[in-house]
């Protein structure tokens, strides 16, 4: 039995009944309503791992402005952007964010650490979280639960202030929340809920509103990173199949910032570096067949993967997206895993839990370590990498065991990491690359799948993105499987590729033309019931007349291609004509065929009520009751409309509160 009781049965009223064939109505007016009236597009790149904010001018569109450069950068790593950490007060509130929050909270006593509530990774819980609502909630580093909702919205609200912040000083007057358009991106495997979630979480840290929605975009990052592809020029980007993988460069040639200053026209005002982009399609493209040649886009970033298929659409390259979104959490934080793996194997399990527990912010500090020496990974590197361990993990570990470190190391039977005399965890090459392995593995694995998928013929370019393409490793495995296949191209600047791509999505939203939906929709009806098609147990006797009820009525069904704005009608008619209230549920499903209601994994997601009361008693016997489903971008708006008396209800679609 599903969760849902027949709605018929339930509400005692007996629901609605289909009156017409299903039809497709164009929606033109939704074209016309892009207005100009925001001063400037702020995106902001929530990352798993590190987020960061650019942003651009309406009036100047071809300038994308990468934030400023933040204060606290770590060795071996430099990037545009900051730490996802967030630290709360032992009150609960909000501190600091990004490097100021980690260093502040690695400079505390521990016994005053503890009290102090501490956050990093936490985005990947809204990937995890199967029943995710608005009282999810997150621990904290000392085993402290705060609301999911609110660390959201704090690391929200600190973007938001950070920008208007960084616009007002360059303007030199202040400038108003209600002159940005904010662009916030979440990856395209994420479910419905936690795009949802992402979008409450902006409205409470004061970006936009319910009642104004469209200040605020939800992109969905390898669009973005795709959006931004597709105006690469060639001197803009490094192409694997065209040269000896990465031997000769060292990774930080390849990829680093001196690779890109010289190329890329950067202005040095101020501390924001400004990125030219030309209006035009790049170079490359030119070598697509439209209407054939299609491309993946791989955006690989701390926490999750995922990849999208597109084609572009000349003369103006829009985009059409080819097959779903796909992927899975195969960030870079596999790598970290691997690494505690490591260590629990070295130090014992046992021990590293306590270590966490009572000495966190020397825990985050080994992880630092670890981070910029994975950086320093590379296929051909032959020097040991060599990883410091903090004094108090030395300490810590003599009084709990009795013994040194370097005996645990001596007597583990962990060939590939020794103990340098200068105190530190001395990795050989091959210790290292074997903890990239199993995220490396699945990747590949996951692009071989959908290399074979009948949807993804003539894949020309394979464009590799994201802050985890930044590693030799995977750029090499990557090539290795399908440089036969397409062209590998990783865009320079590869870690801002999705921010940029934001920017520009947020000054033209209509780029992206044609979507795949993710899920099967559709409402709740009573069909006229029909013996040895129907199950008995749905038979409802209603005033003499047979119904069916709990039919699924697809509206639209999963992996459909969808165009932006494209609004799907279907009229119905109450099933007993005296009903002055109409109650119009809407259902969804992953899966592609849906029968009824009530089978499982299907969802109520919305609820339309329209109340007829007090209207004309000159309606027609058979009252029309149409009803619309508008797919926009994250957002899907229904509206259920009376058309004798033209009363309406609308109703966003929303899947943390059923």
């Amino acid at each position: 039995t599903s969760s849902y009781s027949s709605p018929a049965k339930s509400l005692g009223d007996p629901g609605i009944t289909p009156l017409s064939p299903s039809h497709i109505v164009k929606d033109s007016d939704a074209e016309d309503a892009v207005e100009q009236l925001y001063l400037v597009v702020v995106a902001i790149d929530f990352g798993t791992t590190s987020s960061g904010y650019a942003y651009s001018f309406t009036k100047e569109p071809e300038c994308i402005h990468v934030m400023r450069r933040w204060e606290g950068g770590d060795p071996g790593v430099s990037n545009q952007k900051t730490p996802t950490t967030i630290l709360l007060t032992p009150e609960r509130k909000f501190h600091s964010f990004g490097y100021a929050a980690r260093d502040f909270y690695h400079d505390l006593d521990p016994t005053e650490s503890k009290h102090w509530l501490y956050f990093e990774k936490f985005k990947m819980k809204l990937h995890t979280t199967g029943n995710l609502t608005m009282e999810t909630d997150l621990t904290a580093a000392n085993g402290k639960k705060v609301k999911a909702l609110e660390i959201f919205a704090y690391a929200l609200q600190f973007f938001k202030e950070q920008a208007l912040k960084e616009l007002s000083d360059q303007g030199g007057s202040d400038f108003e929340n209600t002159e940005v358009r904010w662009v916030i991106t979440v990856p395209a495997i994420w479910k419905q809920p936690a795009k949802q979630f992402m979008r409450q979480a902006a409205y409470k840290a004061g970006m936009a509103s319910p009642e104004n929605p469209e200040q605020l975009i939800i992109a969905l990052e390898p669009e973005a990173a795709s959006i931004y592809c597709r105006k690469l020029r060639l001197h803009q980007m490094i192409d694997l199949s065209s040269r000896a993988p990465v031997n000769g460069y060292s990774p930080s040639d390849t990829i680093g910032t001196g690779f890109t200053q010289a190329k890329e026209h950067v202005r040095h005002k101020r501390q924001s570096r400004t990125f030219m982009v030309e209006n035009v399609i790049g170079e490359i493209w030119s070598e697509l067949e439209e209407g054939r040649d299609r491309y993946i886009v791989v955006d690989s970033g701390g926490g999750t993967v995922d990849m999208t298929v597109h084609q572009i659409r000349l003369p103006e390259g829009h985009l059409k997206e080819l097959y779903k979104a796909t992927g899975g959490p195969y960030g870079s934080l596999g790598v970290d895993y691997e690494f505690e793996k490591l260590l629990c194997k070295i130090f014992g399990e046992d021990f590293i839990e306590q270590f966490k527990i009572k000495r966190p912010a020397a825990w985050v500090d080994l992880m630092i370590a670890f981070e910029s020496r994975k950086r320093a990974a590379a296929p051909d590197r032959t020097n040991p990498l060599n990883i410091t361990l903090p004094f108090s993990f030395i300490d810590y570990y003599k009084k709990f065991r009795g013994h040194s470190v370097e005996h645990a190391l001596r007597k583990s039977n962990v060939d590939f990491v020794k103990w340098s005399s200068q105190g530190m965890l001395r990795m050989s090459p091959d210790a290292m690359n074997a903890l990239f392995k199993p995220t490396i593995d699945q990747i590949v694995q996951h692009l071989s799948e959908v290399f074979d998928k009948p949807e993804v013929t003539n894949v020309k370019f394979l464009f590799l993105v994201g802050g985890f393409a930044e590693s030799p490793l995977l750029q090499q495995a990557v090539q290795s499987a399908f440089g036969a296949r397409c062209r590998v191209i990783i865009p320079q600047d590869v870690g801002l590729t999705i921010l940029k791509g934001a920017v520009l999505f947020g000054l033209d939203p209509a780029v992206i033309k044609v979507r795949r939906s993710p899920l099967t929709y559709g409402v709740g009806v009573l069909n006229r019931f029909v013996e040895g098609k129907h199950p008995p147990e749905k038979l409802l006797v209603k005033d003499g007349t047979r119904w069916c009820t709990d039919v699924f009525d697809k509206f639209i069904s999963a992996d459909q291609s969808v165009a932006l704005g494209e609004t799907v009608t279907r009229s119905y008619t109450p099933a007993k004509p005296s009903q002055l209230v109409i109650v119009i549920n809407i259902y969804s499903s992953e899966q592609d065929n849906v029968g009824f209601i009530t089978e499982s994994g299907v969802k109520k997601c919305g609820t339309l009520r329209l109340d007829l009361t007090g209207t004309d008693a000159a309606v027609p016997n058979r009252r029309e009751i149409k009803t619309l489903m508008q797919f926009g971008d994250t957002e899907i708006k229904a509206m259920a409309i009376d058309v004798a008396t033209s009363k309406s209800v609308k109703v966003g679609i929303d899947f943390l509160n059923y």
